[in-house]
């Protein structure tokens, strides 16, 4: 498992917090437990299988949404 911490453009709204969750919630691989969208610093933190997902993927999934990913850091 690795760990993903990515910083979003601001987010403007709560629900746009459950719209990423929801998307990364989608994604096979991701630990849905792990998922935490921080709408007042605009931050997302999870968990991931990295031989099902790479942060590229998570990326994509949340630009797909809409949403500007600003910094993506896996670890």
């Amino acid at each position: 498992m690795k760990k993903a911490n990515i910083q979003l453009e601001p987010l403007v709204c709560p629900s746009c917090s459950q719209k990423i969750e929801g998307a990364l919630k989608a994604l096979d691989g991701v630990d849905k437990d792990s998922i935490k969208v921080l709408f007042n610093s605009s931050k997302v933190k999870l968990n991931f299988d990295d031989s099902k997902l790479s942060g590229k993927d998570l990326e994509d999934a949340i630009t797909k949404m809409g949403y500007e990913v600003l910094k993506l850091k896996v670890n």
